[in-house]
C-alpha cells in the first residue's frame, strides 16, 4: 500500500476517534438531546408532525434565550403553519398566490414562543422561551415540542424524504447533531389507558454537546481553601481565557477598568443569543467562580461550605446546576440550602453529584453584583476503613457547572496541597486521641 495512502486512513481514522471523544462525557455517559418527528396526520400536499426535544442530559440544560432548531429541507418543501413555535423568517413566498405559507425558507430557523401565547398557538410542552431543564434535575420540564404542517412533501411514508443538517443552539454553539432516522413509530395511549394509536411514522435526530465546539477556555473556575490554613488557592489568572494576556494581567494587578462604567452600557441585562458574556473585572476572567472550602473536621464527620459567584453582568444563571466529583460523596449526611442528587453513571462508583437550587427560593442565580452568588454547606460522614481527612483528599477531582467543566486551580499550588495535608493529619490523630 502506498505510504501516503496509508498516513491518510490512519489521520481520518484519529480524528474520528477523538471527534467521538470530544463530545463524551464520562459523568453523562448517555446524555444526549434526542428530537422525535411523529407524523402524525397526511394533508393534500403533505403531513402534519409534532416535533419533540427531549433532553436526556442529566446535569446540562438549556437557559435563556433558549434554544435554536434549524435543519434543510431535502425537496422543495414549505411550511404552512406551526403551532408552539415559529420559524425567525418566512423567507421568499411570492410564487404562492392567495394562501401564503408560515416559511419558504430552505433552511428555516425555529424559536420555540415566549410564556403567554394565546391558548390556540400552544401545545403540550411549548411556549417556554426555550428553556429546558435537564433531565436530573426535573424531568417534567426536560422536554420542548412543537406543531409543524408541511406542505410540497410527499403524501406516504414511501414519497417524504427526512430533513437534512440539523443544527440546535442551546442558546450558543456546543451542540453536534447527527442526521435523521427512522425509528418504530412512536406509540400513544387514550386518557384512559384502553386503546392506544401509532404515529404514521417517527424518526430521531440525536445531538451531543461538546465543551470545546463553545470555546477554548473554560467558562468557570474553581478556588480551594481550608481553615487548617490561611492561605486560599485562588483560580488561576486568565482561567478563562483573556483576548489580551497583557490587559489581562494589567486588570488583575491594578483592576483599573471601571466597572461602574460598564454598567452605564445599554443592554447589560439583556441575554445574547450568542451567549457573549460582560464580565466583571478579575484575575480569572471567568464568568462563574466556584469556591470550596472545608469548614469543620469532626470526629466522624466534616462540613465543606461551596459559594458559586456569578461575574456576569448580562446572564441571570436560571435552572443552574453544579457537579462535584469527590471519594466522599457516597456519605453526604446533609445538604443545606440546595438540592442534592447522587450521580451514578456506572452502578459501582459513588463519587458524584449534582447540586442545584430550590424552586422558586435559589434556583436563580442573578448577574454580577451583591446579589450574584448562591452557597450552601455539605455535611459529610467519614469511614475510617476507605475515607478521612487524614489523607488530605478534602478537595474535589472535577467540578462542572451548567454542564462545562471548571479549571481546578494548577499545579503551581502543590505546596499548600501537601502542607494542607499534613496539617490535616495531625489534627485527625488529635482527634482520634481524644
Amino acid at each position: 500500500m502506498n505510504k501516503g495512502l496509508k498516513f491518510s486512513m490512519w489521520a481520518v481514522l484519529l480524528f474520528v476517534i477523538f471527534s467521538q471523544a470530544e463530545s463524551y462525557d464520562p459523568l453523562d455517559p448517555f446524555g444526549n438531546i434526542t428530537i422525535k418527528w411523529d407524523v402524525v396526520s397526511w394533508t393534500p400536499d403533505g403531513y402534519v408532525a409534532v416535533v419533540t426535544m427531549n433532553n436526556f442530559q442529566m446535569y446540562r440544560h438549556i437557559m435563556s434565550p433558549g434554544w435554536t432548531l434549524s435543519w434543510g429541507w431535502a425537496k422543495k418543501e414549505v411550511i404552512w403553519s406551526m403551532v408552539g413555535a415559529q420559524t425567525t423568517e418566512q423567507g421568499d413566498c411570492s410564487k404562492f398566490k392567495g394562501n401564503v405559507p408560515h416559511c419558504c425558507k430552505r433552511n428555516p430557523t425555529v424559536v420555540d414562543l415566549l410564556p403567554g401565547v394565546p391558548y390556540n398557538q400552544q401545545i403540550a410542552n411549548c411556549c417556554k422561551g426555550g428553556v429546558v431543564a435537564s433531565w436530573g434535575q426535573d424531568p417534567a420540564s426536560a422536554v420542548s415540542s412543537f406543531q409543524v404542517s408541511v406542505g410540497l412533501s410527499g403524501t406516504s411514508n414511501k414519497t417524504v424524504k427526512l430533513p437534512t443538517n440539523f443544527t440546535l443552539l442551546g442558546p450558543g454553539p456546543g451542540y453536534t447533531c447527527g442526521p435523521a432516522k427512522i425509528v418504530p413509530s412512536t406509540v400513544y395511549f387514550t386518557p384512559d389507558h384502553r386503546r392506544k394509536t401509532q404515529a404514521l411514522m417517527t424518526w430521531n435526530v440525536t445531538c451531543t454537546y461538546s465543551q470545546l465546539l463553545v470555546s477554548k477556555h473554560p467558562s468557570c473556575c474553581v478556588s480551594l481553601s481550608s481553615f487548617y490554613n490561611e492561605t486560599i488557592v485562588p483560580c488561576s489568572t486568565c482561567a478563562c481565557g483573556c483576548e489580551n494576556k497583557k490587559d489581562c494581567i494589567k486588570c488583575a494587578l491594578s483592576f483599573l477598568l471601571s466597572d461602574s462604567e460598564k454598567l452605564k452600557k445599554a443592554g447589560i441585562n439583556t441575554p445574547r443569543k450568542d451567549n457573549v458574556p460582560l464580565l466583571q473585572c478579575t484575575y480569572h476572567m471567568c464568568p462563574i467562580r466556584v469556591h470550596w472550602h472545608v469548614k469543620i473536621n469532626y470526629r466522624e464527620y466534616w462540613r465543606v461550605k461551596i459559594a458559586i459567584t456569578n461575574f456576569n453582568y448580562r446572564m441571570n444563571y436560571t435552572q443552574w446546576t453544579l457537579v462535584a466529583q469527590h471519594p466522599n460523596l457516597n456519605n453526604v449526611t446533609q445538604v443545606f440550602s440546595f438540592d442534592y442528587k447522587p450521580l451514578v453513571p456506572y452502578q459501582s462508583i459513588n463519587d458524584t453529584g449534582m447540586f442545584y437550587g430550590m424552586k422558586f427560593y435559589n434556583d436563580l442565580l442573578m448577574e454580577a453584583g451583591p446579589y450574584g452568588n448562591v452557597q450552601t454547606e455539605v455535611l459529610l460522614k467519614k469511614e475510617k476503613n476507605i475515607f478521612t481527612l487524614k489523607q488530605g483528599w478534602a478537595f474535589p477531582r472535577k467540578i462542572y457547572f451548567n454542564g462545562d467543566e471548571c479549571q481546578l486551580p494548577l499545579l503551581m499550588h502543590t505546596q499548600f496541597y501537601q502542607t494542607l495535608s499534613t496539617k490535616i493529619s495531625s489534627h485527625f490523630q488529635e482527634l482520634q486521641v481524644l
